[in-house]
């Protein structure tokens, strides 16, 4: 298997939220480079409240493998689906590319409490200005900032367009106009 086939492919989880065995840990059991955005919540169990970490978009799950790997999983498992995109060819599965998706989860990483926004969510009229990020560990990153006023702290929209995007605050000092 060269490293070149793999691909970060798009599929969907249609198991129920509550499931003890969602996507993401079955496809981690088998070995397979996985990303699902979390998020911590507050849950009610047996009367006492627990904060437990759960995906943010129930049924969005990357995984980076080959085609034919993948499409064996999903052959065998009847609740996993290839996500398609319209306009695309005849099922040709949805994929991201895999600087994209470096970006994306070196920004998750370092961030203590990430902030999701579901596609659609950001508007184009909440996008400020592009800029990159010159230091920090979002060293040489380039976005839109989301448009805030007043505050030391710049909000850098990081996206897998299309999917999801993230809200990271970053220090003034770090933010240089393009």
């Amino acid at each position: 298997m060269e490293n070149d086939d793999k691909k970060w492919f798009v599929l969907r989880d249609l198991k129920r939220a509550n499931s003890n065995s969602p996507a993401y840990k079955e496809l981690k059991e088998m070995k397979f480079e996985v990303f699902t955005p979390m998020r911590w919540r507050i849950t009610g169990h047996g009367g006492k409240k627990v904060r437990e970490l759960v995906p943010f978009i129930q049924d969005l799950v990357f995984v980076h493998d080959t085609y034919e790997r993948v499409d064996d999983v999903v052959n065998r498992i009847p609740t996993l689906q290839f996500r398609f995109g319209r306009g695309m060819g005849y099922r040709e599965p949805m994929t991201v590319r895999t600087e994209d998706m470096d970006r994306f989860m070196t920004a998750v990483a370092h961030t203590e409490d990430p902030v999701y926004f579901a596609p659609g969510e950001i508007t184009p009229d909440m996008y400020g200005r592009t800029v990159r990020i010159i230091g920090g560990f979002l060293d040489g990153f380039e976005g839109k900032l989301l448009k805030s006023r007043g505050s030391r702290m710049r909000t850098l929209l990081v996206e897998i367009p299309g999917h999801i995007t993230m809200a990271v605050k970053i220090h003034a000092d770090y933010v240089e106009i393009v």
